[in-house]
């Protein structure tokens, strides 16, 4: 563990955040729960968040998200704040931009915590201030051939 440079005698607390991204390729589960992986930690927490097939009574035919490029700033601000709320031993995020199909992870979020009450609650929150506070789009065409942004006037 990494000593402080202003009290040399005191340990450095690591950085709980082991994991920010948005990628254009496929997402990985086990990356993600690797990342979160620490000794002091009882409680492990994760969502996938995966594209369905339908979306307020419509069939989904094509899934894209965009990301704003101070997207990954922003995620890191999210997660700062919900490590300072919670005991947060490790958490990670990963996003996917581009063209996804169904089934596909969207995105993929994982806190540890020393006990399951906390890891869920961080969790939670984490994925929630995610989807409403960084600036990552959908845009979902219907079989119908209609289309939708979601979120795009929400940031």
């Amino acid at each position: 563990m990494a000593r402080t440079h202003d009290h040399p005698g005191e340990l450095a607390t690591p950085d709980p955040i082991r994991l920010l991204a948005i990628r254009d390729t496929p997402l990985s589960v086990d990356e993600v729960l690797a990342a979160v992986g620490d000794d002091s930690a009882g409680g492990t927490a994760l969502f996938v968040g995966t594209v369905r097939n339908h979306d307020s009574g419509a069939d989904v035919a094509r899934l894209g998200y965009s990301a704003h490029p101070t997207a990954t700033a922003e995620m890191r601000r999210v997660a700062e704040k919900v490590a300072a709320d919670f005991p947060v031993r490790a958490m990670a995020a990963v996003h996917r931009v581009g063209e996804l199909a169904v089934g596909e992870p969207a995105v993929i979020v994982a806190v540890s915590c020393p006990h399951r009450g906390a890891a869920f609650e961080a969790c939670r929150r984490l994925i929630d201030d995610l989807k409403a506070e960084v600036p990552i789009w959908k845009h979902q065409t219907f079989a119908d051939g209609t289309d939708e942004w979601v979120g795009a006037c929400e940031h």
